[in-house]
């Protein structure tokens, strides 16, 4: 259990051999005890990439690998800035180190897949702050710095920079390790680059001009990645089953056939959890719940005598995925219910039934945010521009706007 983990006296710092990296070192015992503390190993059984594996078969890695690698980044930064004489004390270079290690520790199940269909109104960084703030009581207030930073508090704004913007750690390494896993090499971005040209100006993190053409590399990788892996057609069907799922066994599962399912995916099925509800116990079954729980639900429920319920699970488990169209413009409502009225007739559905297996909707990309932070570049004469004015080799402006795109699934003949 979470709550009866107790405090190493080790002062051994572990090294970890990464793929992308090569070995990354542990700082300080505090990270060392933050990785080696249930909530944070529980991040080995969440998928970095939820049901990608289903399109590009090596995206098996995890939110685990992930964190290492964002902090590992986030060492390299902070040696790099203080090199150019950045002040960064003590307490705020382990306050940075944390909050990157921690910021996705409240992923559920699937990652994103899952986010609003197993607690109700309540997103991930949320959840993460839930469990720093818990891990801070435990640690005895060696967080404090850590929090602040994470929610955006902090005095020095580069820190908060570092760990959320566009052009921060966790995005460096999120591109560069979802590139390698899945073999879309469009994604792989020069993250050392980056952060050796990285600096701040009137407390705000900015990029020297010489980097200019790896950050545009950086912009473009990411509505690459976008388009071909995190926004994959087959991708989002298989994300949208995996939703549905779960709302139909909420809907139809009663008492003994709940004890089938793991206690923690239990208790979760049977309360109805939102942002109000999570206190100590509610975070802690929260920390026992992984993809083995899903998976292992799924596995249960394809045989279940509810017809939608076990022939979505079905689908899903042997990959024989609902068809899905994307268009530019949105589903024509004829068309919608042509396959509603073909998906009911043949068997026998209710229209409610029938929405499990024909839906539309809309998915969105924006590689640069101009309403956000810019990412500034630091001019040789030491003016600051916005890189989307400053790039005269693309027009980046072009990667600000927002791309909607449409979609319907429906069963291809039968289901």
């Amino acid at each position: 259990m979470a709550n009866d983990f107790i405090l190493t006296t080790t002062t051994k710092l572990k090294i970890f051999n990464d793929p992308i990296y090569g070995f990354i070192t542990i700082p300080n015992p505090l990270i060392f005890d933050l990785i080696a503390h249930p909530y944070f190993q529980r991040l080995r059984r969440i998928s970095q990439m939820g049901l990608s594996y289903l399109v590009y078969p090596g995206a098996h890695h995890t939110r685990f690998h992930h964190a290492l690698g964002s902090m590992h980044l986030m060492q390299k930064a902070v040696q790099v800035l203080r090199l150019k004489g950045v002040e960064i004390t003590d307490d705020e270079e382990k306050g940075l180190y944390c909050a990157i290690l921690l910021h996705d520790i409240g992923h559920g199940p699937f990652s994103h897949a899952m986010e609003h269909s197993i607690v109700e109104d309540t997103d991930h960084e949320y959840i993460s702050l839930q469990f720093m703030e818990t891990l801070n009581r435990t640690f005895n207030g060696s967080l404090t710095t850590a929090i602040s930073i994470f929610k955006g508090r902090h005095k020095k704004n580069f820190l908060v920079q570092l760990v959320s913007s566009q052009l921060d750690m966790d995005r460096l390494d999120y591109l560069k390790r979802d590139s390698f896993y899945t073999g879309v090499a469009e994604g792989n971005i020069n993250s050392e680059r980056l952060i050796s040209m990285l600096n701040v100006v009137g407390g705000n993190l900015v990029v020297e001009e010489k980097a200019i053409y790896s950050v545009e590399k950086f912009l473009i990788a990411r509505r690459f990645m976008y388009w071909q892996v995190y926004l994959h057609k087959t991708g989002i069907v298989a994300e949208q089953l995996l939703i549905r799922i779960l709302k139909r066994a909420k809907e139809t599962l009663k008492g003994d056939q709940l004890r089938l399912c793991s206690e923690p995916l239990r208790f979760f099925m049977e309360n109805k959890i939102a942002r109000k509800d999570f206190d100590k116990n509610v975070l802690d079954t929260f920390a026992q719940l992984d993809d083995i729980d899903i998976l292992s639900a799924i596995k249960v429920w394809q045989k279940s005598e509810d017809f939608v319920l076990s022939t979505l699970s079905t689908m899903l488990l042997n990959r024989r995925l609902l068809k899905v169209k994307l268009k530019n413009k949105p589903i024509a409502k004829a068309k919608i219910d042509k396959h509603f009225k073909r998906i009911r007739e043949k068997y026998a559905l209710s229209e409610q039934e029938a929405a499990y297996f024909v839906f539309t909707g809309e998915i969105e990309n924006k590689a640069y945010d101009l309403g956000k932070q810019h990412i500034n570049i630091l001019r040789k004469n030491g003016k600051l521009v916005d890189v989307a004015k400053a790039s005269d080799q693309l027009n980046l402006r072009a990667l600000s706007n927002t791309v909607t795109k449409y979609y319907i699934c429906f069963p291809k003949d039968s289901v």
